[in-house]
C-alpha cells in the first residue's frame, strides 16, 4: 500500500464493499484514515501505526484490535489505544455513522478516558534500568492511572532510547538524531518519572525495600521493577588497543562509530549475529569497506540456520561486504590484522558484535531466585514478593514452548515492562505474548516469531532468494518459530495461531 492513501471517504463508504474484518485505508479532509468493520460495528481510525509509520490497512485484524504489519504493535481500533509496544502512542478516532447502505465516518473523537490505579496500588515504585523494560513500565504506570512516585534509574548518560535504530538507520546516516530517544525531556517532567541518568544501583535491600545507589543516596520503594537488560560481550583481541575497539549498545557507543566512519575507510566487524551484521550494513550505506570475521560457517547459522544464513550472507556480499568465515582475529598490530587462518587486513576500526550477556548481578546479590536469568513466574513476579523482573534479564515460563526461556529481543523487552507495570498495580496479567523481533538488512526486513534454540526440521515456503519467503523451524512436528522475508501478513498470523495454542 502506499503511504497515501486514495479512497476518498467524504461521500462515504459502501457497506457492501467492506466485508466483515475488512480493512480499507483512505482519506477525509486530508487526514489518513483506516476504516474497519467487525460483525455489526464499524470503526476509523489512523490509518498509520504510531511507530514506524507501517500501513495498518496491510495489517490483521483480531477481535477489535489491528496490528501493525511491520513490527507487530497493536492498537484498539475501539479507543487508538496503543495496546503493545513497539508503538506507545494512540491513533486517532472518528465516529462512524451508518446511513442506509453506507458508512459515513464523522468528527474526530476525544482521546480515551483517563484511568484510575487501584487504592492498593504501591507507595511508590523504582525502576532500575533506563532501556526498553524500564521505559515501557513507566509510560504503562502513568498510563494506568498511577499517581504515586515513579524513579527509573539508568546508568547510560542519554535518556531511553529507540535503541534498534542505533545499529540501523541512525548508524547508517539514514535517520536523524531526534528519531532516537523513545520521548523528549519534557514527557518525564509532565509526568512526574524521576530519570536518573549515569546513576548505578550499589546494593538492593529486600528486606527494607530499599535501593542503594553507588553515590549513597537511597530510594524507598513499594514495588521495584529490575530491567537492568545486558552489556556486550567483551572479546580480548592480543594487541588490539583499548581505542581501536567499539561496541553497539548505547547511544555514545553509535556516535563513537559514526565518527570514526567519517575518517576511517576500512571497518572490521567481529562477530555476525544480528548487531554484527546490522552494522555492517549500515557502515556499507556509508561506503565503509566491511570485512566480517566469525567461527561460524554461515552468518547466523545457530539462529537461523544454513539457509536463512546463506541468503543473508549474500545480501551482504552483493553490496560489497566481505566475509572471512569460519576464521577468528589471531592478533592486531598498529592497523594490521592478522587472522587465525593467515591471512591480514588492513583496517582503520574494529566492531565487536559477539553476543552480550545478561546483567545480574545486583539480583544475585539481593538474594533472588537466578538461573541462566532471574527466575520469574507468569506474572514476571521473581522470588520475593513485589520485586519484578523484564528484558533481557526475566527468565520466564513460556507457554507456547512449555519451557523457561530469556529472549534478547527490543519488542519482548518493551512487551514484558507493559505487563509488568499492570501487574505492579495488581492485574494479574500473565505474560504470553510470542515472542517477536526484526532485524533489517539494507533493504530487506527479516520477522521472526516464536522461539527455536533447537530444532530437527526446517521448511522453506517461496524462494529466499526472491526475497518471499516464510521459513519454519520445528522440532517433533510442532512449529516452534517462523521466519519471513516480505511476507508481512503472514508473519501475523503465525503470531496470531501461536497464540491461539498456548
Amino acid at each position: 500500500m502506499s503511504d497515501s492513501p486514495k479512497t476518498d471517504f467524504k461521500s462515504g463508504f459502501p457497506i457492501s464493499k467492506l466485508f466483515d474484518g475488512g480493512m480499507i485505508a483512505g482519506q477525509l479532509e486530508g487526514e489518513d484514515i483506516l476504516l474497519a468493520r467487525r460483525g455489526d460495528k464499524y470503526f476509523a481510525v489512523g490509518a498509520f501505526c504510531t511507530h514506524y509509520h507501517g500501513p495498518l490497512a496491510d495489517g490483521l485484524m483480531v477481535d477489535d484490535t489491528v496490528r501493525c504489519p511491520w513490527h507487530h504493535a497493536c492498537f484498539s481500533l475501539q479507543t487508538g489505544e496503543a495496546l503493545r509496544a513497539p508503538a506507545f502512542d494512540p491513533i486517532a478516532c472518528w465516529r462512524v455513522e451508518k446511513v442506509d447502505d453506507k458508512v459515513f465516518i464523522r468528527e474526530k473523537l476525544s482521546g480515551s478516558t483517563a484511568k484510575t490505579a487501584p487504592s492498593s496500588a504501591p507507595s511508590s515504585v523504582v525502576i532500575v534500568g533506563g532501556g526498553a523494560a524500564g521505559f515501557a513500565a513507566a509510560e504503562m504506570l502513568r498510563r494506568e492511572g498511577y499517581q504515586a512516585p515513579i524513579t527509573m534509574i539508568s546508568a547510560d548518560e542519554a535518556p531511553p532510547s529507540d535503541r534498534p535504530n542505533l545499529s540501523k538507520d541512525y548508524l547508517a546516516g539514514t535517520a536523524p538524531e531526534d528519531w532516537i530517544p523513545l520521548r523528549p525531556p519534557d514527557f518525564y517532567k509532565e509526568r512526574k518519572i524521576e530519570l536518573l541518568l549515569n546513576s548505578r544501583v550499589a546494593a538492593i535491600d529486600t528486606k527494607q525495600k530499599q535501593v542503594k545507589l553507588e553515590n549513597g543516596k537511597t530510594y524507598n520503594y513499594g514495588a521495584l521493577l529490575l530491567a537492568t537488560g545486558a552489556d556486550p560481550v567483551k572479546l580480548p583481541i592480543e594487541g588490539a588497543a583499548e581505542a581501536q575497539i567499539n561496541y553497539v549498545r548505547t547511544v555514545a557507543d553509535s556516535k563513537a562509530i559514526i565518527s570514526k566512519a567519517v575518517s576511517g575507510k576500512t571497518v572490521l566487524v567481529v562477530g555476525s549475529s544480528f548487531i554484527g551484521l546490522e552494522v555492517a550494513a549500515a557502515l556499507r550505506t556509508r561506503g565503509i569497506e566491511v570485512h566480517v570475521v566469525a567461527p561460524e560457517k554461515q552468518p547466523l547459522e545457530r539462529v537461523m540456520g544454513p539457509e536463512v544464513g546463506k541468503f543473508i550472507r549474500g545480501l551482504h556480499e552483493a553490496h560489497g561486504a566481505n566475509f572471512h568465515l569460519e576464521q577468528t582475529v589471531a592478533h592486531v598490530q598498529g592497523t594490521s590484522v592478522t587472522l587465525s587462518g593467515g591471512s591480514t587486513l588492513e583496517v582503520d576500526f574494529i566492531v565487536l558484535g559477539v553476543g552480550v550477556r545478561p546483567a545480574l548481578s545486583l539480583a544475585e546479590e539481593a538474594g533472588l531466585k537466578v538461573e541462566r536469568g532471574v527466575l520469574v513466574n507468569e506474572y514476571l513476579e521473581t522470588s520475593v514478593s513485589g520485586v519484578f523482573a523484564a528484558g533481557d534479564i526475566a527468565r520466564w515460563p513460556d507457554p507456547h514452548s512449555g519451557e523457561r526461556i530469556r529472549v534478547e529481543h527490543w519488542v519482548v523487552a518493551e512487551r514484558q515492562g507493559q505487563v509488568a507495570a499492570k501487574n505492579i498495580l495488581g492485574q494479574r496479567q500473565r505474560y504470553d505474548a510470542v515472542p517477536f523481533f526484526w532485524s533489517q538488512h539494507y533493504d530487506v526486513a527479516i520477522n521472526y516469531v516464536g522461539h527455536a534454540e533447537r530444532w530437527d526440521a526446517i521448511e522453506v515456503d517461496g524462494n529466499l532468494e526472491s526475497r518471499d519467503a516464510k521459513v519454519t523451524y520445528k522440532k517433533d512436528g510442532r512449529t516452534l518459530a517462523v521466519v519471513t522475508v516480505f511476507r508481512d501478513l503472514e508473519s501475523l498470523k503465525v503470531e496470531l495461531a501461536m497464540e491461539s495454542e498456548a
